[in-house]
C-alpha cells in the first residue's frame, strides 16, 4: 500500500518512527511532512496529504501534529477527504469500517509511539463495511456540494 504521511514541528520524532514502522510492514511511504522542529504551519501539511489522497497519488494518509486535531481539520477542508483523529485502536478501526476514513490523525503530545503503531495497525487492518454506512458517507459528501 502507498501511504502519505504528514506532520508539523511537534511531531517530527513520532513521524519518523511511524514512517519507519510502515516501511517495515512493507508499505511505500510518501513523506509530505517536515523534518525539523522549527515552528511551521500544520495546515500546509494536512492539505498536502489530503490532496495526495483525493488525487489518488496514495491509498490513504497518516497525519500527526501535537494533538492531531489541527492538521486533520486542515485535511478535511480538501473536498473528498474523510480524516479522523484517533487516540486509540478501536476508534481507528471504526473510522475505517463505518466512515471509510481515508486519513487518520493522532497527536504526538497525546499518544506514544507504541499506541500510535497500534492505531495504525487497527486502521490498516480494517475494511469499510458499506451498506448503511455507505449511505452515511454519501450524505457527508453531499454536504460538500
Amino acid at each position: 500500500m502507498k501511504i502519505a504521511i504528514g506532520n508539523d514541528h511537534a511531531a517530527v520524532e513520532l513521524k519518523q518512527e511511524i514512517k519507519a514502522y510502515l516501511e517495515e510492514l512493507g508499505h511505500e511511504v510518501v513523506d509530505l511532512g517536515v523534518n525539523t522542529t522549527e515552528s511551521c504551519n500544520y495546515p500546509e501539511y494536512g492539505a498536502a496529504v489530503g490532496r495526495a489522497v483525493v488525487n489518488k497519488e496514495v491509498d490513504c494518509g497518516v497525519l500527526i501534529c501535537g494533538t492531531g486535531v489541527g492538521i486533520s481539520i486542515a485535511a478535511n477542508k480538501v473536498k473528498g477527504v474523510r480524516a479522523a483523529v484517533c487516540s486509540e485502536p478501536v476508534t481507528a478501526r471504526l473510522v475505517k469500517e463505518h466512515n471509510n476514513a481515508n486519513i487518520i490523525a493522532f497527536g504526538a503530545r497525546i499518544v506514544g509511539s507504541e499506541m500510535a503503531k497500534a492505531i495504525v495497525d487497527a486502521y490498516l487492518g480494517a475494511e469499510f463495511l458499506g451498506g448503511r454506512h455507505q449511505t452515511r458517507v454519501d450524505l457527508i459528501h453531499a454536504i460538500e456540494e
